[in-house]
């Protein structure tokens, strides 16, 4: 598969061009005719011709414009290829009509992981997630209490979805080959959304593992969300000692603190 530009480290692009990885990703995203995708850095527009093939609209979005004329040359006379030259981080769903359904992305290294947390909350039309990142990214959405990789982004990807596939990736698929190992992950939206304001759960989230090292409530006073007293009541009030730490919480369990601490 030829590749029109030089992928650019600083925007973490690593291009598909082994197109046998696209069947599988088709296959996780289960793709149909009634489908809106979202796609976020397309690149050359390997995956972006197959999702268009097999679902209702595509909407595009690359923040690199050495593709423009290239992604403009082979999608111009698709009516349900929309290409969108923007930052992704800053996309705003309003300007997606019709409004996505999945997100299917070989998603940039370097901003994969805030992609795919603000997308839970910015993009709430949006049902299922199929995403190519590193491993040990893919490893973290889905991780266990009092493991190294769970954090922040787990306890807020499974408290919004649940995952539906998985599947390893070799580097050879990509060019530039890259220096670590990638996976395909695919999630689906819980039915039952979270009782509790999504920036609210956030920030509670965000601050207790903000110092993962220290006692919760010393997390959540350093980083201004309340001093220690009230945590240590909060945690008390469902049934957690006052030295936990945040790790040892699972998911549902933030749900239960951000609750008490009100």
């Amino acid at each position: 598969m030829t590749v029109p530009v030089r992928p650019s480290k600083e925007l973490g692009q690593h291009f598909l061009v082994d197109e046998n990885i696209l069947g599988v990703i088709g296959r996780l995203a289960e793709l149909g005719p009634k489908d809106v995708v979202l796609e976020i850095g397309p690149g050359p527009g390997a995956l972006t011709a197959y999702v268009a093939d097999r679902v209702g609209h595509v909407h595009a979005v690359e923040l690199d414009r050495r593709l423009e004329q290239h992604l403009r040359d082979r999608f111009g006379a698709r009516p349900n290829v929309e290409v969108r030259f923007a930052d992704a981080v800053d996309l705003d769903a309003g300007e997606l009509d019709p409004p996505p359904t999945k997100l299917v992305a070989n998603l940039p290294y370097n901003v994969a992981t805030p992609i795919v947390v603000e997308s839970l909350d910015r993009f709430p039309t949006i049902e299922h997630w199929t995403v190519m990142v590193q491993r040990e990214v893919a490893d973290r959405f889905f991780a266990v209490p009092r493991t190294k990789a769970y954090g922040a982004v787990s306890v807020l990807v499974q408290l919004a979805a649940q995952r539906t596939g998985f599947h390893p990736v070799s580097r050879t698929v990509f060019r530039p080959q890259p220096n670590v190992d990638s996976a395909l992950v695919a999630f689906r939206r819980r039915g039952q959304r979270a009782p509790i304001p999504w920036a609210e759960l956030k920030r509670v989230v965000e601050a207790a593992f903000a110092h993962r090292r220290k006692r919760l409530p010393n997390s959540l006073e350093l980083a201004g969300v309340a001093d220690r007293d009230r945590a240590e009541s909060a945690l008390e009030h469902i049934g957690r000692p006052p030295e936990a730490r945040a790790e040892e919480l699972e998911p549902e369990a933030f749900v239960e603190l951000v609750a008490a601490l009100r």
